[in-house]
């Protein structure tokens, strides 16, 4: 079994979120959190100084990280708003274009996803912003209709990783779909609460048991997403959560692997047992 891991990139600045609401969302959340004692005082005053410093991405520190440590990871960037997805396309481009110049895939952190028009409107803004004619997505919110994937498809990407199930990677015509199996926001946040209410030992336990059950089920490609926001000590448990998540491939011999690496293994795979 090998990882894909991936970043879905939902905010650059707080001010770009003036006109709704995540703002004060944020700030009842941290009050909750540390009501509860989820977290530290130290990680409540970081992210209310983070509404001064106008700061709400980590893109440039975990890439350093990842590089540092050869993860080929895929960032998703969004360029057309929506659901608190409020940067501009400029932004988005020209951290597109930073991505890039760093060694790592960009793909499309997507926001329609129930009109065909709209989808490949979309596909094609990112296609002129990142002069790639091959890429993936994932939707934003993960948000999804019983015809999305298959029209994701028609559109023309190359990957999606929008399906949140414990299945194998499957084509949908020429689409490879990588099911996700483990997001930071259900490992932090158990039993659908709105707030932290996991602690490392329990996040840490949560993310083996889903990584023993892939292997259990053959499953070749374990996919984790961790939010670029959360590599920061404004989130203590969840950087933590990650930068273990790596030491503890690395212990155990896992390897990493990009979405498409994956794909040629799998495509020279199913060539193989074609001609067999």
């Amino acid at each position: 079994m090998k990882v894909i891991i991936s970043h879905d990139v939902d905010h650059i600045t707080v001010w770009e979120h003036w006109k709704d609401l995540i703002i004060p969302k944020f700030v009842i959340r941290s009050l909750i959190e540390w009501g509860l004692g989820s977290v530290s005082c130290s990680e409540f005053k970081n992210r209310i100084r983070s509404l001064t410093t106008n700061q709400w991405n980590q893109l440039e520190e975990l890439m350093a990280f990842d590089q540092f440590h050869g993860i080929p990871s895929t960032f998703f960037v969004g360029v057309k708003n929506g659901c608190y997805l409020a940067y501009k396309k400029d932004v988005a481009m020209a951290w597109i274009k930073r991505i890039k110049a760093q060694g790592f895939d960009v793909g499309v952190h997507g926001i329609a996803y129930d009109n065909i028009g709209v989808m490949m409107q979309e596909h094609q803004t990112f296609q002129k912003m990142s002069g790639l004619n091959a890429f993936g997505i994932r939707m934003h919110y993960l948000r999804t209709n019983t015809d999305t994937i298959r029209r994701l498809a028609d559109v023309g990407y190359i990957f999606d990783s929008t399906d949140m199930a414990m299945k194998n990677p499957y084509k949908v015509g020429g689409m490879w779909e990588f099911p996700l199996h483990v997001m930071d926001g259900d490992v932090l946040h158990k039993n659908g609460a709105h707030w932290q209410n996991s602690n490392l030992e329990e996040a840490q336990q949560f993310t083996k048991g889903k990584i023993i059950t892939a292997a259990e089920m053959g499953i070749p490609y374990f996919t984790l997403l961790f939010h670029d926001r959360y590599f920061s000590d404004e989130f203590k448990t969840w950087k933590d959560w990650y930068l273990w998540f790596v030491a503890y491939c690395k212990v155990s011999g896992i390897k990493f692997v990009s979405y498409r690496d994956a794909i040629i293994e799998l495509e020279h795979k199913n060539k193989g047992a074609t001609h067999r």
